[in-house]
């Protein structure tokens, strides 16, 4: 089932998206075949409204899993490209195929090794799928800006802490969040560095029309080691 832009929104409006992703490397990733609809599979029942994931097989399995929206996107390294979400046509022309709801791409303002600006790739992508749903990663606010004039449909601040002129913070940009949200007419969606409860809260109370959150939920080493490192912390200072 693919599910139009406005169904998408309904579902989505203050609520808590569940990112399930595994890379190459990562414990969760098996290469054989796919295991992070398992993670969906239980997101649904928790109750999140959408998913976002990274592979075309990973959106094909979860899409059949959950039946819910999903955002895709391909996480990969070109040389001359500093972006690795989504960064070329290649990717786009996949996810379009594998019918991921919403197509999620890096929309910073780094290097593009093909030449082009980001204001050029996100046109040619409208010119080449005028239906296709795009939400932006960005990492400042004049990149969120920048994004919505060229016409993307959602601008999320996924990329904020990850680019080297972004603010470096351990939790979420809460005042990217507040500006982009009361400038913008389009959903911000706060993604990025969300480890807590009352962090996505405070998310929604900044303006955002959803959250999204992974790390916290969907990968079990960085869970883990939180906790130990925390206890190892104390155990140390208890000496």
């Amino acid at each position: 089932m693919k599910y139009s832009k406005s169904e998408i929104l309904n579902q989505i409006k203050g609520q808590l998206i569940v990112s399930c992703q595994a890379l190459p490397g990562e414990p969760l990733y098996v290469p054989e075949k796919s295991v992070m609809y398992l993670m969906a599979r239980a997101a649904k029942e928790a109750g999140s409204p959408c998913i976002r994931t990274s592979s075309i097989r990973d959106v094909k399995a979860i899409k059949e899993e959950t039946c819910l929206p999903v955002i895709g996107i391909i996480k990969i390294n070109y040389e001359g490209y500093d972006s690795y979400i989504t960064p070329t046509m290649q990717e786009i022309d996949e996810l379009v195929a594998a019918d991921a709801d919403i197509v999620a791409l890096d929309c910073t303002m780094r290097s593009r090794g093909d030449g082009t600006t980001i204001n050029e790739f996100i046109a040619q992508i409208k010119a080449k799928y005028p239906d296709i749903v795009l939400m932006a990663d960005i990492s400042t606010y004049e990149e969120g800006v920048n994004a919505w004039k060229c016409g993307v449909d959602l601008v999320g601040t996924t990329l904020s802490g990850y680019t080297s002129y972004s603010p470096q913070k351990d939790g979420p940009d809460t005042e990217l969040v507040r500006r982009l949200s009361k400038d913008l007419d389009i959903p911000v969606i706060a993604e990025g560095k969300v480890h807590t409860p009352d962090q996505a809260v405070q998310m929604l109370e900044a303006g955002a029309f959803a959250v999204v959150v992974g790390g916290a939920i969907t990968r079990p080493l960085e869970i883990a080691a939180r906790f130990i490192n925390r206890v190892k912390e104390y155990s140390y200072e208890s000496r």
